[in-house]
């Protein structure tokens, strides 16, 4: 469906507002559809970034910085999700060898586990399965250049 039959509004000040609102529109579309795909799991969009670090970074752990700097929502509190998800049993804490003051987190088998059910869940080819290659890689372009 189109964005001015999505939102019932015709006129647009410009194509560069109805991009910008079309970008904010199609965000707030992807995360309420992910978040129902995690509700049944209890899991919020940071936790699963945060496991989605962690995975990536396998085997060497992160420490709450590293998964601050690498967050897509750079205003949560990666201290506190951490703590959830220590609680949940998806990461362990463990000391740093090289400094005893640090902690390193890492995932475990549940936290992988889980994580392999999201990717049947939340594959992208599903959710952006409207667009081919060629066009996903310039939307990419597209959205990078409006970063720059």
């Amino acid at each position: 469906m189109k964005l001015e039959e999505e939102i019932a509004q015709q006129k647009f000040a410009g194509e560069q507002q109805k991009a910008m609102i079309n970008l904010l529109f199609t965000y707030h579309w992807a995360v309420s559809k992910m978040k129902s795909d995690f509700k049944p799991y209890d899991i919020t969009m940071q936790q699963f970034n945060i496991l989605r670090i962690l995975r990536g970074q396998m085997p060497n752990p992160c420490t709450v910085n590293i998964l601050k700097e690498r967050m897509l929502d750079k205003m949560c509190d990666a201290s506190r999700m951490v703590d959830r998800l220590l609680q949940k049993g998806f990461i362990e804490r463990c000391v740093n060898k090289k400094d005893r003051r640090a902690v390193d987190i890492k995932i475990s088998t549940q936290g992988l586990d889980l994580l392999a059910k999201f990717d049947e869940i939340t594959d992208p080819n599903k959710l952006f399965s409207a667009l081919t290659d060629l066009e996903a890689k310039t939307l990419n372009q597209l959205l990078d250049k409006v970063r720059s």
